[in-house]
């Protein structure tokens, strides 16, 4: 067991008594202080190969937990098959006023209206470049700033920056934080911005893949419309989902807050969205399950809905560091008594949750 999963339960009471993001920035801290290690290995029944990268293991530490790539080693060190940096804008910005990340303990979920505080591309290249010859998969999340003239042209700008250090990219523009972004998600809008991005990849030297996060609040016309903009290889990928606006069956006081909800609350929203976009895609497209994973039951749930990768990050925050292998453990356990191979079972239930949601798995 890792130090940092040892150390969680006698840091989180104190932790959880700090505001949300005093408590995430102390948490960074420590985690830069650890020790250099390396990735584990894991079994290899877990191995993925999806979008031309070969991954140790299917689950990943989604966006927004390491801004500014300051431990993406460390996130590595435990057990992660992958992490995602960023999200990352080309200049620094504050993002918006505190308070701005709220816990809801009773709900097991986050609310943060963030605004893509970061240090910008230079910070985040610098210390992406310092760390490459370590190896692992890191994907940069890439956005805009909040008064950009030209949003396309600073996703453009993520691309040119990163090229040569990114794993893959995700392009953001589903974040509920940053006014008018969801736009980007029409179809006319998001066929522009893919061909953009997709005329400024093929003029660098490496081409890491490119992946679409994409909201969970889409209708069914505008999730057939995205599935329609990212078919014949304009996108390597697409993560479902980013937070949701909706606050059903919330119960802890802070559910009023604005901005994205993330957590246990999302799963369901997030993995019929994820069915239904397997079903649209026809399983062309990888797709990547994000929202409400908190232990192997819901990890599997997302690889069953049509998922070949899963992230997670805000059940950090109330099961701590050991639920990566936690999870991991129980996947393979799943193997073992079904007898059957991970991608095997990728989508094998995406038609029963698309038609029927979760309440019919």
């Amino acid at each position: 067991m890792s130090l940092a999963s040892l150390a969680f339960p006698f840091a989180k009471p104190l932790l959880h008594q700090l505001d949300a993001e005093t408590a995430h920035l102390l948490t960074i801290r420590a985690l830069k202080m650890l020790p250099a290690s390396h990735a584990a290995t894991g079994d290899a029944r877990l191995a993925v190969e999806a979008f031309g990268l070969s991954f140790p293991n299917p689950l990943g530490l989604a966006a927004g937990f390491d801004k500014n790539a300051e431990v993406p080693d460390a996130m590595l060190a435990l057990g992660f098959g992958f992490t995602e940096i960023g999200t990352v804008t080309p200049k620094p910005q504050a993002g918006n006023p505190r308070p701005r990340l709220f816990r809801l303990s009773e709900d097991e979920a986050v609310i943060n209206r963030m605004g893509f505080n970061n240090e910008g591309h230079s910070a985040a290249l610098a210390r992406l470049r310092a760390r490459r010859a370590r190896g692992g998969i890191v994907g940069v999340n890439i956005g805009a700033n909040k008064e950009s003239a030209d949003r396309i042209g600073d996703y453009v700008a993520g691309i040119g920056a990163f090229s040569g250090v990114a794993s893959y990219f995700t392009v953001n523009i589903s974040s509920p934080n940053t006014p008018g972004l969801r736009a980007l998600q029409s179809r006319g809008e998001l066929e522009a911005l893919l061909e953009r991005l997709n005329a400024a990849r093929e003029r660098q030297d490496l081409r890491p893949p490119m992946l679409l996060k994409i909201a969970p609040d889409l209708r069914d016309d505008e999730l057939e419309d995205i599935a329609g903009a990212c078919a014949d290889g304009a996108v390597d990928g697409i993560i479902v989902s980013n937070t949701t606006l909706s606050r059903d069956g919330l119960r802890s006081h802070f559910k009023g807050e604005q901005g994205g909800l993330s957590g246990r609350p999302l799963l369901s929203l997030s993995t019929w969205q994820l069915a239904k976009l397997r079903l649209l895609t026809e399983g062309r497209i990888p797709l990547v399950g994000a929202g409400g994973v908190h232990d192997a039951a819901t990890a599997l749930l997302k690889i069953r809905a049509g998922a070949s990768l899963v992230q997670l990050y805000s059940a950090l925050v109330y099961k701590g560091p050991a639920l990566v292998t936690e999870i991991l453990s129980g996947v393979a356990q799943e193997l073992t008594r079904s007898g059957a191979s991970l991608s095997s079972l990728v989508g094998s239930a995406a038609q029963e949750i698309a038609h029927q949601g979760l309440s019919g798995t």
